[in-house]
């Protein structure tokens, strides 16, 4: 029991050199980071080795240096009492232990934050609203809430009353979100657009305005689609997101096309089918599954009422596929000896206004 008599009198001994103590509570604590970096962490490696994802590998690197000060920091807050510095020197020294700690832990929280975002932006079917364009919204907010959040501890590590400080930020917000209202409304609409995902770049889409193109970008503010003019047309996205889109080019990957016609009364019902039928069979333009066909919709004024409807694979080439067909329904119709009325209005003149007797003319002064 030589030993332990022998640390009793080193225990005994260092009661009288407090920073003898200090000192030997510092090297306890830089030695008891190391083991748990080395200890903890590397059981940890391990684990992580058998997963597929190189998140928790990555995460591990970064724990290291923040697990290591932390638990040297501490060691030295510990020395530091039992020194018993005089104030305002003790005061100062905890203070800056503890900022050191909130900064530490910060700068691994932002590198975190940028790591899990990255992550989920590789899922775009699992988390939609992280894309490029939202990643540097998503980054800059998470950097603003966690340096808010470690300026907020560092104030209360120097005892700093922080109840007017956030007082004064709830109204200097209030404030912003009132001046920038629609600015906000129209980042929101961006991300449900981009979480919700009614559209994609290139797909065709049509405005309630009439205005109809292709999605060239989505951004957080506003969308911008190119017209059949080549004229880039930005629109708000808070405008979008309160009104009707037509995508031509989402749902299925065929799209059926209306095109109406009309035919003089007394023509062969079933030849003008037949002939249309044939013709559009016939296009290249046109989608063989399903076949094009031809509908007797109605009677109307002055002529019989059809309609082809076909489908088409490309909705963007739509109203190049209209006019073609449009032309070969007028050409096959006068091939086939088929009329196309037009309207016609007879006029009938029961009775001629008496002509007026020829009158002299009124002499001048």
């Amino acid at each position: 029991m030589e030993w332990i008599r022998t640390v009793q009198e080193a225990v005994a001994l260092l009661k009288d050199y407090v920073y003898l103590q200090a000192l030997v509570i510092a090297l306890v604590a830089l030695v008891l980071a190391k083991l748990a970096e080395w200890l903890i962490l590397r059981s940890l490696a391990r684990l992580t080795r058998r997963t597929r994802s190189d998140v928790d590998d990555r995460l591990i690197e970064l724990l290291q240096r923040p697990l290591f000060y932390s638990i040297f920091l501490a060691g030295l807050g510990m020395a530091l009492r039992v020194v018993k510095l005089p104030e305002p020197f003790a005061f100062l020294c905890t203070g800056l232990l503890t900022t050191a700690v909130v900064l530490i832990w910060t700068a691994f929280a932002v590198r975190f934050a940028g790591l899990m975002l990255g992550w989920m932006g590789r899922r775009p079917k699992r988390f939609p609203m992280v894309q490029p364009a939202t990643f540097p919204l998503f980054d800059s907010a998470a950097k603003l809430v966690l340096i808010g959040i470690a300026l907020y501890f560092v104030l209360l590590s120097w005892q700093v009353n922080v109840s007017g400080w956030i007082a004064s930020a709830g109204i200097i917000g209030l404030a912003v979100g009132l001046a920038a209202q629609e600015t906000l409304a129209n980042l929101f609409a961006g991300l449900s657009i981009l979480t919700d995902a009614p559209y994609k770049v290139g797909d065709t889409i049509v405005l309630e305005g009439g205005e109809r193109g292709e999605v060239v970008k989505i951004g957080l503010r506003s969308t911008r689609i190119l017209t059949r003019d080549d004229i880039e047309v930005t629109v708000p996205n808070s405008m979008i997101a309160n009104s009707k889109i037509l995508n031509e080019t989402g749902g299925p990957s065929v799209q059926r096309l209306r095109i109406p016609f009309g035919v003089a009364y007394g023509s062969d019902v079933d030849q003008v089918k037949h002939v249309i039928e044939g013709m559009a069979r016939t296009d290249p333009q046109l989608c063989r599954d399903p076949q094009p066909w031809v509908q007797f919709s109605g009677f109307g004024d002055s002529s019989l009422h059809f309609e082809l409807r076909c489908w088409i694979d490309r909705p963007d080439r739509r109203g190049r596929v209209i006019d073609g067909l449009n032309t070969q329904i007028y050409k096959t119709l006068r091939r086939e000896g088929i009329e196309i009325p037009f309207p016609k209005r007879d006029l009938y003149v029961k009775q001629l206004p008496p002509s007026a007797p020829d009158q002299e003319p009124t002499p001048k002064d």
